[in-house]
């Protein structure tokens, strides 16, 4: 069984094919994974990759951690377990409270612009 490690700060530009390219040095890679925002697709700047043996996985870390990737220093890691996170709110609001979204305006005046 492989064993997966966390790779912070990278470039921005990294790509999963550049990732297990940097780490193929230290031995097989399982598997590289660059996280990215889901809306924009941008790199968060982590990402993580999977080394197929435990030796592998801490020649990665003594190569990796602490070293340069396009002018910035990678921290590579053993990586945690994901924890459990609070179940996400749904349904209704968001948007607070207010006068229903128009605003509130004052009637007695005829000055378009007073409130």
């Amino acid at each position: 069984m492989g064993k997966k490690l966390y790779v912070g700060n990278l470039p921005y530009t990294a790509t999963e094919e550049s990732l297990r390219t940097a780490f193929a040095d230290a031995g097989t890679v399982e598997s590289a994974a660059v996280i990215a925002d889901k809306f924009s697709g941008r790199s968060k700047g982590f990402g993580f990759v999977e080394m197929s043996t435990e030796e592998e996985a801490q020649k990665a870390i003594e190569t990796w951690n602490g070293n340069e990737m396009e002018g910035r220093k990678l921290v590579v890691n053993e990586a945690r377990p994901m924890e459990d996170r609070p179940p996400r709110r749904t349904g209704g609001g968001g948007f607070g409270g207010g006068f229903g979204g128009g605003g509130f305006r004052r009637r007695d005046s005829g000055d378009r612009n007073s409130f």
